[in-house]
């Protein structure tokens, strides 16, 4: 299982504290970065030369602006053994890797576990080892922050699935009161809810490190179908009317997770909706993947006809006159059934869409009636039609 944890404000600063401690007591810029390469705090000691941009090479440039490094740069700074390292390690300059100077890697432990890193440029002279053994004290203080982030985020991966999953009624409620004492101020305010899915991994535990996810505080996985997974992640807004720390959530999630789509639900301000908004998360999941011209990140407000259609159960959705057209012989007509009522009815914005003759259309559109028994001018004969296509699509 990953550590489900990321820099909280409760944290950031002193992380930050910590990292100019170290840059002073070595006389040099020190960055900290968690296990996964990525920058948490950056100490930029002000001594001549150090913060002159043509000292620094393209991976330590790109680690700075970008937070973040290859996985290329992290195994071959691996390859020195940082990860089993209990003592400061030297790692040489190598231009042909990107590295124009040599580093001085700390590893940062607990409990004999690695949790992340903090980096130096090497120079001549370097770092005492006295300097080093006082550094490496202060890595001790760093690496006993990293492990409580890591039990506190525990902590909110099953407080968070226990609200999702909870029965409503009094069991929704301690789960929901359970969450706001785990988060503290942080469950006051604007919050949304994002749903990927489905989720890449079968173990209901594989969740991803908040720390990786921006602007999220807690993740879980949670069913999905019959026996799969989906992710749930809840995201802090500063405002309800701005949405972006919710898309990026999602955004990065899909780029690094390989998932194929995600759903936001309508955000809520307090904890007691949330159950409610991760519905409305996984409606909009299922309608991307249902309807790929909505996602591959999905709206709950912006999905249209599908936040009616995921709420119907699959068994009451089917309709008899509809399922004649559903089958692999009729494909081809009930895309033109669809487009045309996509359309409103419009005969040349459906021929065009569909890059048809009008003839054809009208004989295709023929053969959708004889085989349903609708009628294509009768508004509620076209809407059954409609919706049994749309819910097709969602695997009803």
């Amino acid at each position: 299982m990953r550590e489900n944890v990321r820099v909280t404000a409760d944290y950031k600063g002193d992380y930050q504290e910590l990292v100019d401690e170290i840059s002073e007591l070595l006389g040099a810029p020190a960055t900290l970065e968690n296990r996964d390469f990525e920058l948490i705090a950056f100490g930029a000691y002000d001594s001549e030369g150090d913060l002159d941009p043509s000292a620094l090479d393209p991976v330590r440039t790109r680690s700075i602006l970008t937070r973040r490094s290859t996985a290329a740069v992290r195994a071959w700074f691996e390859g020195f053994g940082i990860t089993r390292a209990t003592s400061p390690v030297r790692i040489p300059p190598t231009p042909e890797a990107g590295v124009y100077r040599g580093r001085i890697c700390l590893p940062v432990r607990h409990r004999a576990v690695v949790l992340g890193y903090v980096w130096l440029l090497d120079s001549d002279p370097g770092p005492t080892d006295r300097q080093l053994a006082a550094a490496m004290e202060v890595t001790d203080r760093i690496g006993a922050l990293l492990a409580d982030e890591v039990q506190h985020g525990a902590d909110l991966s099953r407080e968070l699935r226990a609200v999702l999953t909870a029965e409503r009624g009094w069991q929704g409620e301690m789960a929901v009161a359970a969450l706001r004492t785990a988060l503290g101020p942080r469950g006051e305010g604007g919050h949304a809810v994002v749903c990927v899915a489905p989720w890449p991994s079968a173990d209901p535990d594989d969740a991803p490190s908040v720390r990786t996810v921006p602007h999220a505080t807690a993740l879980c996985t949670v069913p999905w179908g019959a026996d799969g997974q989906s992710l749930a992640v809840l995201v802090r807004l500063r405002s309800p009317e701005v949405r972006t720390p919710a898309q990026a959530a999602a955004s990065r999630l899909l780029k690094d997770e390989a998932a194929a789509a995600a759903g936001i639900g309508a955000p809520r301000t307090g904890l007691g909706e949330l159950a409610a908004a991760w519905q409305e998360a996984s409606a909009a999941a299922r309608a991307a993947l249902a309807e790929p011209r909505l996602g591959p990140v999905a709206e709950w407000d912006r999905i249209g006809p599908y936040r009616l259609l995921t709420s119907l159960p699959s068994e009451t959705a089917h309709d008899p006159a509809v399922a004649p057209l559903l089958s692999s012989a009729h494909q081809e007509l009930a895309r033109t059934a669809e487009v045309y009522l996509d359309c409103a009815g419009q005969a040349g914005r459906t021929a065009a869409e569909l890059g048809i003759h009008r003839q054809t259309l009208y004989y295709r559109l023929s053969r959708v009636e004889q085989l349903t028994g609708l009628d294509l001018d009768d508004g509620e004969d076209r809407l059954l039609l409609h919706m049994g296509l749309k819910g097709a699509r969602l695997g009803f």
